[in-house]
């Protein structure tokens, strides 16, 4: 009987617990349902002190005692000489923007705000350094992303953009408006082409004796179809739409960058950092890592982002992501194990 009454007891507890906690997550899930979509908000942290940091604590570990004794004596001397230079004449500033851009460039929302937050506080004597990586995408979307990176240029604003992976079809349309334009020895290049695709299901539909209609008025409100039959005249127009299109591009880029042979490097083809530089697509090899620490300490180095806060709702989902992932990869090792 006292067993039977300690078990009665553990399950009555435990019932108690999974009921709290189903309670707990419903009011949770509750409240996030109703809390309204979080607003944006501009992000603008000191590279600088992030880079002075990393370099104490590496002088740290590796200095014995007496050189850290001389090392402190030494920074004492240099605050003193750099508050005299600040009262005297302030630090230019280097801003620096991230985009990882996707196939829609929707990432130009955010870019927008970052330029005009940077536009509001910058002078002449400062710059900009964007570390751009795109595929590129849609036409519309990486011409406003380009636009929006002229609009430094034209505040009279040095502008540097720095590829250290990928800057190809659109995202070199952003890249060559630079003043200054570097990338990695191997980061993806060029691409100065226009690409549509589409399938067709007309056969499969005829097969299936599914009938399509389609009603337009204008010879060419729509050229190519997905459900209807393609004709000749059709995709001649629409090969003549692309050629428009292409050719708009290739303007642009030269109109960026004059003295690049326009023609031979506007044919779709993208080659490695090194093999750009040659073509005149870019004017550096370096990462933007390199082109940071070039700057550092004579510059003052801000990065600024624009982000999205997040409700609860998005915050309990990705924390349950992370989790859901974090077993998952355990599972996936576990099972390299017996290979």
């Amino acid at each position: 009987m006292e067993f039977l009454y300690e078990y009665g007891l553990f399950v009555a507890k435990a019932v108690t617990l999974v009921v709290a906690f189903v309670v707990v997550v419903a009011t949770i899930v509750g409240a996030a349902s109703k809390q309204k979509q979080g607003k944006g908000h501009l992000e603008i942290t000191s590279i600088s002190d992030q880079l002075k940091d990393v370099t104490q604590y590496a002088k740290q570990v590796l200095l014995d005692k007496t050189a850290m004794k001389k090392l402190a004596k030494e920074q004492k001397k240099e605050a003193k000489a750099k508050n005299k230079q600040q009262d005297s004449e302030e630090k230019s500033r280097l801003f620096v923007i991230d985009f990882n851009g996707s196939m829609d460039a929707g990432e130009v929302d955010h870019l927008r705000e970052e330029v005009t937050a940077i536009l509001c506080v910058a002078e002449p004597k400062d710059e900009v350094l964007v570390r751009l990586e795109s595929g590129g995408g849609v036409v519309h979307g990486y011409g406003l992303a380009a636009s929006q990176l002229q609009r430094i240029k034209n505040k009279g604003i040095q502008l540097t953009i720095a590829v250290d992976k990928v800057a190809a079809s659109g995202g070199y349309m952003m890249a060559c408006v630079s003043d200054k334009l570097i990338a990695s020895q191997f980061a993806y290049i060029g691409s100065i082409g226009v690409l549509a695709q589409l399938p067709n299901f007309n056969k499969l539909l005829k097969k299936n004796d599914i009938e399509f209609e389609q009603h337009t008025a204008g010879e060419f409100k729509r050229t190519l179809t997905v459900f209807g039959e393609n004709n000749d005249e059709g995709r001649a127009k629409f090969k003549e739409e692309i050629e428009e299109i292409h050719v708009l591009f290739k303007d642009f880029v030269h109109s960026q960058r004059p003295n690049m042979d326009i023609d031979k490097v506007a044919t779709g083809e993208y080659w490695p950092g090194v093999k750009a530089k040659e073509l005149g697509l870019v004017d550096e090899i370096a990462t933007s890592d390199d082109y940071i620490l070039s700057h550092y300490p004579k510059r003052e180095i801000f990065s600024v982002k624009y982000a999205i806060k997040k409700n609860v709702a998005e915050k309990l989902g990705m924390s349950a992501a992370s989790v859901v992932e974090r077993i998952f990869m355990k599972g996936m090792n576990k099972a390299r194990h017996w290979f």
